[in-house]
């Protein structure tokens, strides 16, 4: 404790080691070759920091676990494969919508299909020869035996009516 009566556990004293960093941090780069050197260094530092016992020399202690960490990381690298930051974190995330996005989605759908379903049978018929099986217009009007103008006509009827059907959805 000190005269303020704060603890001093958890505060880390100002030694030659937080002077000497860079240079700690250059020879485990320069031993590694590894990008990841500072965070090889960081992590030897915790431990060291965790035991109860410290090293009669911290530099060279810190240098070697770190190295050590470094060759450790690399030898599972080799066998898991080696990756980058980057690749790592798109292993990880999930591409799947999240559940109440599905939920919302799973709604609306619902929505459209019950909108469908009010429509006229003509004009529903009209709307799902293009819009599920990718008719053309002319197609349609052939298969219906009805004029183009008349499936543009049920095209607009369908789609005024399932935007007014699912507006503030």
């Amino acid at each position: 404790m000190d005269d303020q009566g704060i603890s001093d556990v958890g505060r880390v004293p100002e030694s030659r080691l937080w002077t000497g960093w860079a240079a700690l941090l250059a020879q485990v780069e320069r031993l590694t070759r590894r990008a990841d050197s500072e965070d090889l260094l960081h992590d030897a530092y915790v431990r060291m920091a965790a035991r109860t016992a410290k090293p009669d020399n911290e530099e060279a202690f810190l240098v070697r676990a770190a190295v050590n960490c470094g060759r450790d990381a690399h030898r599972r690298e080799k066998v898991r494969g080696g990756s980058d930051g980057d690749d790592a974190l798109d292993r990880l995330h999930d591409h799947a919508p999240m559940q109440d996005e599905a939920i919302i989605v799973r709604a609306r759908l619902k929505r459209v299909s019950e909108g469908i379903d009010r429509l006229p049978p003509r004009t529903r018929e009209v709307f799902l020869l293009q819009r599920m099986e990718n008719l053309k217009y002319r197609e349609i009007a052939e298969r219906l035996n009805i004029s183009q103008s008349g499936v543009e006509k049920h095209m607009a009827k369908a789609m005024t009516f399932l935007g007014d059907w699912t507006k503030d959805w």
